[in-house]
């Protein structure tokens, strides 16, 4: 792919044209045209924010559920991504035509591809939701668009002659799982190599005979599942060896550096509820509306009366978030600073420069935002003495069972937050904490920012942050947030220049180096 600052009217030609030609892909090729960098980070954005929900709702729903289905249909329908099987583009269209969606589709997965291939869990985790993206897509096709897409794919697997299947009845009956003598006649079966259908073949789902498997309809899809993740994660790995020279573009670099922990949310730099909440209702609030890793660095501060560099950090912008004005927040700071080792002239010398720096009243004055949960999970990871990070994801599970406990967790609630948290879904397992933590069934949102989770908690309590109002946000990228950006520049990463995102993000962390 090329870019440009304007974006180029795409026009169609055999090649383009094959690439498109089935509304499900196996993503074999790359994209052969020019796009620009705003439609690139649209593209990535929109595929992220898919994604994340075929995580949340994969966890909260069964995966062939109704109600999984319905959710997802509305989340592509909402994106612009192809769903409905057959469309056609001759009929009129309120929005973009089903090859527009197609290209979508295509192009914003190869970016995705780019950003998740860096590191072993990245790569984990894209293959894991993409899979269950790809399963969604398939399980929706009609007979006939199952048999085009393997078609179109090479994968030689033909489903048998009516002659067959009347000889094979008895056979296919006993052996095929949801399969009875009232519903074979109307069901497709697939003959295929055994070699290629081992887990069918291992939990004994299907027949085999002289070397093949007869495969219904339902379970062919685990052939195709298990044919897209091997080819997925060679490309993955091929991926990561050339990413070196993608990397070398600066236009690039930043937006995929980011891409791979972005927070597609709410902005919550910009509170409207400002200077509401006193400092005497810091601890009451940090028991009932804190998030786990806000209420750890909360207990540890008042613990050690100090936080290091990454606590002071991931804390003080959340409390600048949920409300605190700067004089409340160098209030704050002060009262706790200087009752461990610090006194209150190196308070104002080490460390006060810094919070009003966070509050945008220093250096460059730039208005720096709470971190995302992705940010918290995945960046600056905590060593011996912080007490920063995500504790579902950085905590000993023991610890954190132990946690748990401490705060008046039920057993069964602590049962299921640790499975989830086997599961990599630490977000979720946040997410089940709130709802256990204010005795509620479903919290009816899905949860990306500490910030969120002390609003959601104050609107259920009816606190002082009840009421804030937040701006729409699409990354979490504050280091990078121009003071006075253009009315024509499209919000995010790449509309700075690299060393310019690098200078802004080590001024800051400077500033918050312990004395």
């Amino acid at each position: 792919m090329q870019f440009y600052s304007r974006r180029k009217k795409f026009i169609g030609n055999s090649q383009t044209e094959q690439l498109y030609g089935h509304c499900l892909q196996f993503y074999g090729q790359p994209p052969i045209e020019n796009i620009s960098l705003s439609e690139f980070e649209t593209f990535a954005v929109d595929r992220l924010k898919l994604l994340k929900t075929v995580e949340n709702l994969g966890v909260s729903y069964v995966k062939t559920s109704e109600q999984y289905t319905k959710k997802l249909d509305a989340e592509f329908s909402n994106l612009n991504f192809p769903y409905k099987i057959e469309a056609d583009d001759r009929k009129p269209q309120t929005g973009p035509s089903e090859y527009e969606k197609r290209r979508k589709d295509h192009i914003s997965h190869f970016i995705l591809r780019l950003a998740y291939c860096q590191t072993e869990d990245l790569r984990r985790w894209f293959i894991q939701q993409e899979i269950d993206l790809f399963r969604y897509r398939f399980n929706g096709l009609p007979s006939k668009n199952i048999r085009e897409f393997l078609e179109y794919n090479n994968l030689h697997y033909h489903t048998i002659s009516i002659d067959e299947k009347k000889n094979l009845m008895d056979k296919l009956i006993n052996s095929s799982f949801a399969v009875s003598g009232s519903t074979v006649d109307c069901k497709d079966f697939y003959k295929v190599p055994f070699q290629d259908a081992l887990d069918l073949v291992r939990t004994r789902k299907v027949y085999l005979k002289g070397g093949y498997v007869y495969i219904p309809h339902q379970d062919i899809v685990t052939i195709v599942l298990n044919d897209f993740r091997t080819r997925l994660s060679k490309a993955l790995a091929l991926t990561a060896r050339s990413l070196p020279a993608v990397q070398s573009d600066e236009r690039l670099q930043p937006l995929l550096n980011h891409l791979s922990h972005a927070y597609v949310g709410q902005d919550y730099s910009i509170q409207k509820s400002i200077g509401k909440i006193s400092l005497e209702q810091i601890d009451p609030l940090s028991a009932k509306s804190y998030p786990l890793c806000m209420r750890q660095l909360h207990r540890g501060l008042r613990d050690s009366h100090h936080l290091r560099h990454g606590g002071r950090m991931q804390y003080g912008l959340f409390l600048k978030g949920i409300g605190l004005t700067l004089d409340q927040a160098l209030q704050f700071w002060r009262s706790e600073f200087v009752k461990g080792k610090v006194d209150a002239d190196k308070f104002d010398k080490a460390y006060a420069y810094s919070i009003r720096h966070m509050f945008g009243k220093e250096g460059k004055r730039t208005d720096y935002t709470p971190y995302s949960c992705m940010k918290v999970i995945l960046s600056n990871p905590p060593s011996q003495g912080d007490q920063h990070g995500c504790p579902f994801r950085h905590s000993d599970p023991e610890l954190l069972k132990q946690k748990l406990q401490s705060y008046k967790v039920s057993p069964s609630g602590i049962s299921q937050i640790l499975e989830l948290v086997k599961g990599m879904h630490y977000q979720l397992a946040c997410q089940k904490y709130f709802e256990l933590t204010h005795s509620i069934e479903d919290s009816g949102f899905s949860l990306n920012h500490p910030n969120q989770y002390f609003m959601e908690s104050q609107k259920l309590l009816g606190g002082p942050g009840a009421g804030v109002k937040v701006e729409v946000k699409r990354e979490d990228n504050p280091a990078t947030k121009p003071p006075n950006p253009s009315p024509h520049q499209t919000p995010g990463p790449g509309n700075l220049p690299q060393e310019v995102a690098a200078e802004i993000t080590e001024d800051l962390d400077s500033f918050f180096q312990d004395a």
